[in-house]
């Protein structure tokens, strides 16, 4: 790593939820059309899916399906309310 480099810790749920997304969005006209705006995003973009796609042999197992649903749930219980919609006060 040179003094231009920087490190990004995820756990391995956030990695693996990340990959996953990245792998879903990318190549779609949304996102693609999005990141176009400036399309210099497309390196660092590139860059974080590939270290991904390198450091996590959870993707070729045969129960991804069931790892990335616990690894979801884990991360959806540690933020809670974050993102969610505002409730109707009615």
């Amino acid at each position: 790593m040179t003094d231009d480099d920087l490190t990004i810790r995820l756990t391995r749920d956030q990695a693996l939820l990340l990959s996953d997304w990245l792998d879903r969005v990318i190549g779609t006209a949304e996102f693609d059309g999005l990141v176009n705006q400036d399309r210099a995003v497309w390196s660092p973009i590139h860059r974080i899916a590939g270290t991904l796609d390198e450091s996590l042999a959870e993707i070729f197992m045969p129960d991804y399906g069931v790892r990335l649903a616990a690894a979801r749930q884990r991360l959806l219980d540690e933020i809670g309310e974050f993102g969610l919609p505002p409730a109707d006060d009615d």
